[in-house]
């Protein structure tokens, strides 16, 4: 029996639902109409994935923010999204609010005397809503956009998602993403729409994250490259949790690039490759490699089409590199504009931004971002050359400054917990890459900073390439 799984509770899929039920008479009571738009801001927990159904099940427009985003930029957000409710976690820091706010423990301790069933939950008006999802890009390239949703484009796109890679009713969903973004949110709901079981663990603390796992009888786990990194580190020291991974079905990764060398380490110790994937807020899941197709970020779901473009916007073959093009149907309403309305997106041919090619087979690999810079006369793309450090052994982010006297300044950043020194990873460069590549400047880290969505903190080691 599919179910919900916390730390301290345990709750069947129908009584899950049911609570959410419970928990939306509750908002009504409270004022929460249809088209009301409510702030969700909490850390992952039972009570977050309840409030999400509940607010689904009211025809919210639902408003996500991390639970770590700071005071000043939640009370701009909520001022500039026009949000009229607050729900948030016991543990979630608020600013002083102008709306109402209620915790999700209160919420579901005055309805718990509420009748309800599972068979009254009902989202359609939330699918029909033009505005019934609000999330926040991560800001890894700039500032956060508000991006705008309908409901049933969101769960639509979730459908393509779960058919694609497999998901069926006996998996047990370990996802170690914040819910407030769009990897994270997308396995909670795909929990739901497969009707398998979901695990809220605690994903800063991945040895307690991965002993839940394996008490839970975990069979599917979806994290970053970051997170994938860390937990084999932790899992190489403890046999027993090492067991948890092996034991697994699938190892998902997605959220930023994957180090290929990392996916043959897990090869190695777990028998099982890292599954990749491709998408984005603004588009949602675009791609996705499966067990039966474990190449690059895999092929894109059905009714999605991707194309791969020179600098002219002239359709490039199979094999050459060039921005990925996606035209999907699951394409954001559009941005939210500073006044809380709507600006829409066009629909059509999507310019990702991203560096990639295709396989003949119409698998796509990701190089990285579109982000040109130039040195010593050559136009260079910073994650073009982290793929190839990737491929020769190390792990880097590369951070280029302007220099008046060879156009930018290279300075790389090397993740290595084994600390090897600057000497080795020089060589290592100097080795896999032309010389006009090789960046100026190193220097070896334990970690990257990450930012919420555990992606590399680019805007954070930007400001440490000052010191190096």
């Amino acid at each position: 029996m599919a179910k919900l799984c916390g730390p301290d509770s345990v709750r069947t899929l129908g009584e899950w639902e049911a609570d959410a039920v419970r928990m939306a008479a509750e908002l009504r009571d409270r004022g929460v109409r249809r088209s009301t738009r409510v702030l969700l801001k909490s850390e992952n927990s039972a009570g977050y994935a309840t409030a999400l159904l509940a607010l689904m099940h009211l025809g919210a427009s639902i408003v996500l923010i991390d639970h770590q985003e700071r005071a000043e930029t939640t009370t701009r957000l909520i001022d500039q999204a026009r949000v009229e409710f607050c729900v948030a976690g016991d543990e979630t820091v608020l600013p002083a609010l102008e709306v109402p706010c209620y915790t999700t423990y209160e919420l579901q301790l005055y309805s718990a005397g509420r009748s309800a069933t599972a068979a009254d939950l009902d989202v359609q008006p939330w699918r029909e809503l033009p505005d019934g999802l609000v999330m926040f890009s991560s800001g890894s390239t700039g500032v956060p956009k508000a991006i705008v949703k309908t409901g049933g484009s969101f769960l639509d796109n979730l459908r393509r998602n779960l058919e694609q890679v497999g998901h069926v009713e006996s998996d047990v969903l370990v996802p170690l993403l914040p819910f407030s973004h769009q990897y994270g949110l997308s396995m909670v709901l795909i929990a739901w729409l497969a009707r398998c079981s979901l695990v809220v663990a605690p994903y800063r603390r991945l040895d307690h994250a991965l002993r839940m796992a394996g008490r839970c009888g975990a069979t599917v786990f979806d994290a970053t490259p970051a997170t994938y990194r860390s937990m084999l580190n932790i899992a190489r020291q403890r046999p027993e949790l090492l067991r948890v991974l092996a034991e697994s079905r699938m190892l998902c990764s997605g959220a930023a690039p994957l180090d290929p060398g990392l996916s043959e380490r897990y090869t190695e110790e777990t028998g099982h490759c890292l599954l990749d994937s491709y998408g984005s807020t603004e588009l949602g899941n675009v791609a996705f490699a499966t067990l039966d197709n474990p190449v690059a970020c895999g092929r894109a779901v059905e009714g999605v089409r991707l194309a791969v473009v020179d600098d002219e916007g002239a359709e490039l073959p199979a094999g050459e590199a060039g921005e990925v093009l996606v035209d999907t149907p699951d394409i954001m309403t559009g941005y939210l504009g500073e006044d809380g309305e709507i600006e829409p997106a066009a629909k059509g041919w999507y310019r990702s931004g991203d560096l990639g090619r295709l396989t003949e087979d119409g698998s796509l690999c990701i190089l990285g971002r579109k982000r040109a810079v130039h040195r010593m006369g050559y136009t260079l793309y910073p994650e073009m050359i982290e793929r190839r450090l990737a491929e020769a052994g190390c792990v880097a982010k590369i951070i280029a400054i302007p220099n008046e006297r060879i156009g930018s300044e290279l300075i790389a950043f090397v993740q290595d917990d084994e600390a090897r020194g600057l000497d080795h990873w020089r060589a290592v460069a100097r080795a896999a890459l032309a010389d006009y590549e090789v960046p100026g400047r190193m220097a070896v880290v334990e970690s990257f900073p990450l930012n919420g969505n555990g992606k590399p903190d680019s805007k954070r080691l930007a400001e440490l390439a000052a010191s190096v």
